[in-house]
């Protein structure tokens, strides 16, 4: 039988400790999302670059 409190598989030895959580969340805020960040703004500039390349640059049609 299981013992009450417990959840699942995972025990009180395997429960991620607040050291563990607090450096997860430091590498998710300071290294994993300023990175994705730059990817999708720097992806965003490239696409409208080839765009205008492709269609010109917008403004009234000459």
């Amino acid at each position: 039988m299981e013992t009450a409190g417990a959840s699942g598989p995972e025990t009180a030895s395997e429960r991620p400790t607040r050291r563990a959580e607090l450096l997860a969340f430091l590498t998710l805020a300071v290294l994993i999302w300023p990175i994705v960040a730059i990817g999708v703004v720097g992806g965003y500039g490239f696409l409208v670059w080839m765009f205008q390349l492709i269609v010109g640059p917008p403004g009234p049609p000459h």
